[in-house]
């Protein structure tokens, strides 16, 4: 099963303290491609402390995407928050503060917002503490909600996905086939043809051995035969088919297999010289660039 590596989830988780007053977590995931998990969180400053446990909730649950994580916190009917001054920093910048004013020659006094403007004179409280305790339980049930949303929004568009990829498929399977019918058909034409035009630059058959005519011959044929690059071509069909149905992230697996199957049909175009195949591989090369395309938004 496909994931895309876009979409978006929220969650939101609301509980009403004894006191009566109200506390809501809201988490927000965006996420889109990236070639590996790239992962920015933005917190309150109560949960500032939390920061590596929410990016590690993230890791276990998401692979590969560039993720952001934002999460807010609304608080109804309460006057505690779990933070506290830090006297002895805010002290130390009041001071300096003051040392400033007197050495620019400023008279202006030291405002209150001055001082709010140093986030670290906050601190959060201990996480022990019930206040901190309930934000951060309400913070871990809102990501995980998120995360759900999101998956789920995944899910479908990687479905989307491995609906085109197959129907794509398909169609080179198709191609595949007629280049090979017409890869047969052609195949004594082209020997043929090039044995009259050995003949007619010689212009005289007695002058060349026949054995060693029909060597040469037959080695030109076997350069422009393309039945090796059929056979890997088709093997890389059955690969990636393969990678669709597994369980595991598969983008990055995806992506190789389209490029060693680019390289069998450049190969198939540089040796023949049938028009009709060569028809057939260019479109076989906008499918797979297609393909290429879709697969760099696959986890």
């Amino acid at each position: 099963m496909l994931i895309s590596m876009t979409g978006f989830g929220r969650g939101e988780i609301t509980r009403t303290l004894e006191s009566g007053a109200t506390i809501t977590v809201t988490a927000e995931i965006r996420s889109v491609n990236s070639r590996f998990i790239e992962i920015a969180v933005r917190l309150p400053r109560t949960l500032a402390e939390r920061e590596l446990e929410c990016r590690e909730v993230l890791r276990k649950r998401l692979e590969r995407g560039k993720i952001s994580l934002n999460l807010s916190v609304d608080r109804q009917g309460t006057e505690e928050i779990p933070l506290t001054v830090n006297e002895p920093v805010a002290k130390a910048y009041f001071n300096l503060l003051d040392q400033l004013r007197t050495a620019t020659g400023l008279t202006a006094e030291i405002q209150l917002r001055d001082l709010t403007s140093f986030g670290d004179i906050f601190t959060a409280e201990d996480r022990a503490s019930s206040v901190a305790a309930i934000e951060w339980e309400l913070t871990q049930q809102a990501i995980a909600s998120a995360i759900e949303q999101l998956n789920a929004m995944r899910t479908s568009e990687g479905s989307e996905l491995e609906r085109d990829l197959r129907t794509r498929l398909t169609t080179m399977e198709t191609r595949t086939n007629e280049i090979e019918r017409l890869s047969a058909e052609t195949a004594k034409e082209e020997y043929n043809n090039l044995k009259e035009r050995i003949l007619e630059l010689t212009k005289d058959s007695q002058v060349l051995n026949d054995q060693r005519l029909e060597l040469e011959v037959a080695m030109i044929a076997e350069r422009l035969d393309i039945t090796e690059e059929l056979v890997r071509f088709r093997s890389h069909l059955k690969f990636f088919l393969e990678a669709m149905g597994s369980t595991e992230a598969a983008g990055r697996k995806l992506n190789f297999i389209l490029q060693e199957m680019n390289r069998e049909v450049n190969t198939m175009g540089s040796k023949t010289n049938s028009a009709d195949v060569a028809h057939h591989v260019v479109y076989i090369k906008q499918e797979l660039e297609k393909m290429r395309e879709q697969v760099q938004n696959i986890e």
